[in-house]
């Protein structure tokens, strides 16, 4: 079969290429994968610029729906052939330090995860070995951003503690700031997006999906408006989503005295940002990286009940021999969510 390979270390080295089918190993389960999500990590991987464990050569992709074809020795009746899925993407942990027995396996030491050790699902199928069955009501199209809208449950609620009442304030309109303003909205927060003149097209979107005001911080002061809209507060929550030293920086201004900051937004490089202002506004600061257990379960709810509807974020749909395309429209930033499609030519 066809997929999109990480064949080595360094920058680039990504091509389309013929795969070996493996079956699924005791555990796993394989997938028929309808949907895969293009991630900003996988622009990451493709640079080199992603401090994570990464084993080449690799399948690409960790954001997926599908349909279970086959099951690995040891799976119970719990899952069975033809169920709609997702999938986390963790495929190993130690399963004994204190972080996965507190449920927080996402910063087990020892995790690996597909796309980045394990083959992921930049292929027409992948074995994976933890699935959730997709609600009845919820697409393949949704069902493939179930892995980014988990991460942006841990960030916005588990890490930033978003509640009803709160103004929230997101840095960086891509996929993971726009799903991130969907979270805190379903929280009951007020939500300020602040993006640039070239997110214009994000911005409008983000209006379509409940946000309350968008900033264009080229056309306009941000932390000025966000003080104006807070009676000279600022924000009780921002959540960094764009991941630059200028984001975080201002991020860091919009945020009131002791107040909440949560960074999501990964630089990819060492950043200069004047974080003495944590002690000064006696912040409290929190970071999101990938997402665990209780979060997937809010997620899949959020989507049942409609309080966040992923496919409002879909910009294109791609067959996977297409990728390049994907990628160079992230690249570019003229498009809000990429799906790929393994099983379509």
């Amino acid at each position: 079969m066809k997929a999109v390979v990480k064949q080595a270390r360094g920058h680039g080295f990504v091509d389309y290429v013929d795969v070996e089918e493996v079956p699924p190993s005791a555990g796993q389960v394989k997938v028929k994968v309808e949907a895969s999500g293009l991630c900003g990590s996988d622009l990451h991987l493709y640079h080199d610029t992603i401090n994570y464990p990464i084993r080449t050569p690799v399948v690409l992709g960790h954001e997926f729906s599908g349909t279970v074809v086959e099951k690995g020795t040891g799976v119970g009746d719990e899952v069975a052939i033809g169920d709609r899925v997702t999938g986390e993407p963790t495929m190993t942990k130690c399963g004994k330090c204190d972080y996965c027995r507190s449920e927080h396996y996402n910063m087990c030491p020892d995790r690996k995860v597909m796309g980045y050790w394990f083959d992921g699902s930049f292929a027409p199928f992948c074995n994976v070995a933890q699935v959730h069955h997709l609600p009845a009501g919820v697409s393949f199209e949704a069902g493939a951003m179930t892995e980014l809208l988990a991460c942006c449950v841990h960030a916005v609620l588990d890490q930033a503690g978003v509640c009803a009442g709160d103004t929230v304030a997101i840095t960086g309109p891509g996929p993971v700031g726009l799903m991130a303003a969907m979270v805190a909205k379903a929280a009951g927060g007020t939500v300020i997006l602040c993006g640039r003149s070239a997110d214009h097209a994000r911005l409008e979107r983000a209006l379509t999906v409940g946000v309350d005001v968008t900033i264009d911080s080229e056309k306009e002061n941000a932390l000025e408006r966000i003080q104006d809209l807070t009676n000279g507060y600022g924000a009780d929550v921002v959540v960094e989503c764009a991941g630059t030293a200028g984001a975080i920086d201002a991020a860091l201004d919009m945020v009131r005295r002791r107040g909440r900051y949560t960074q999501m937004g990964l630089p990819g490089e060492k950043v200069n940002v004047a974080f003495e202002k944590v002690a000064y506004k006696e912040l409290q600061v929190t970071g999101g990286l990938g997402q665990r257990h209780p979060a997937w379960v809010r997620a899949l709810s959020l989507m049942e009940s409609g309080a966040v509807q992923l496919e409002k974020l879909i910009s294109h749909e791609l067959p996977l021999s297409e990728w390049h395309q994907g990628f160079d429209l992230m690249e570019r930033q003229e498009c809000i969510k990429i799906l790929l499609r393994p099983n379509e030519s």
